[in-house]
């Protein structure tokens, strides 16, 4: 990674090049500290497409290929594709290649590489960045889609230090708040922000999609109704593969909310109006400090962005 700069990768090898891959590309273009950008997918036609936005520079069909004297990897395919390509990938590079990801489960990932590796390689690390879209595919890739959002990195003992950093300052260029998290701490916190909240919304529209009256459920929808179920949109082949991939986790939040839903059904079929106040208060009073909690973070995050910015400059 040597360059006149303090921060710089001569080769950047994107495997999957849709948003994330895509806006990942951007966003260190854009801050010029990548030189080439290579890419590999499994539908020529966006990788065509992926050079002709000027995302990437060339890709290949032929993983050896891409990967070949890449400074970073980073494997931005479905998470369950991801497994087996983390594991191809690290048999592949040398130690001085420097392999991550973009998945939302990390476990999986982990599992996968412990299945064929004595010990998790020093030159991986695991990163989930916390920004999507329900748009997909590089035509959807954006250079400031990172900022001002968090990117979790799960280092485990083995892991380099100099990859670890690598990495972060990485992210931090793409305009990311960077944190570090155990593996299962990140899965358990992302069932319950990320992966339940997709599982309800999917729920609710499809069983209200089955309803003889859909058409003016949907007709005379409001604004909570659209804002809750926006994320049903989402890719569900992705979703497909995150609920699999975390399922451990996720039903133990979704057991958690069942009982919560079931206990409230009970209150109003008894009339309990006290105990449904009271659920209600509790969750309005939670909603509110979250509120606050997240105005407080994305303040923080932006005024850390626009720094880094003003010192690049």
């Amino acid at each position: 990674m040597s360059s006149d700069k303090p921060f710089y990768i001569r080769k950047l090898a994107i495997l999957g090049l849709g948003l994330i891959g895509g806006s990942l590309a951007k966003a260190l273009k854009a801050q010029h500290v990548v030189g080439e950008v290579v890419a590999l997918g499994h539908r020529e036609a966006s990788l065509k497409r992926g050079v002709e936005l000027g995302v990437i520079d060339s890709y290949s069909l032929d993983l050896a290929e891409v990967v070949k004297d890449a400074d970073v990897v980073v494997v931005a395919t479905p998470t369950m594709i991801a497994e087996q390509m983390l594991v191809d990938v690290l048999q592949l590079v040398s130690e001085k290649t420097i392999v991550t990801d973009v998945a939302s489960v990390k476990g999986n990932l982990l599992r996968a590489v412990n299945n064929n590796f004595s010990v998790a390689p020093a030159n991986l690390v695991l990163a989930h960045p916390i920004a999507g879209s329900e748009k997909s595919g590089v035509d959807a890739a954006k250079a400031d889609l990172f900022v001002a959002h968090r990117v979790i990195l799960t280092p485990v003992s083995s892991t380099s230090a100099q990859a670890l950093t690598t990495i972060r300052q990485m992210w931090q260029l793409a305009g990311a708040d960077v944190i570090d998290m155990p593996v299962d701490e990140h899965d358990r916190v992302l069932a319950a922000t990320s992966h339940l909240p997709h599982l309800l919304a999917y729920a609710l529209v499809d069983a209200l999609a089955g309803l003889p009256e859909q058409q003016d459920i949907f007709r005379f929808a409001a604004g909570g109704f659209r804002d809750f179920t926006r994320i049903a949109a989402s890719d569900p082949q992705m979703w497909h593969d995150i609920v699999l991939a975390n399922r451990e986790a996720l039903l133990d939040r979704l057991d958690q909310v069942t009982d919560r839903i079931a206990a409230l059904r009970s209150q109003i079929a008894a009339g309990d109006g006290e105990s449904i106040k009271a659920c209600f208060t509790r969750a309005k009073t939670a909603r509110e400090t979250f509120g606050t909690i997240l105005a407080e973070q994305q303040a923080d995050i932006q005024k850390a962005s626009n720094n880094s910015s003003i010192s690049r400059e």
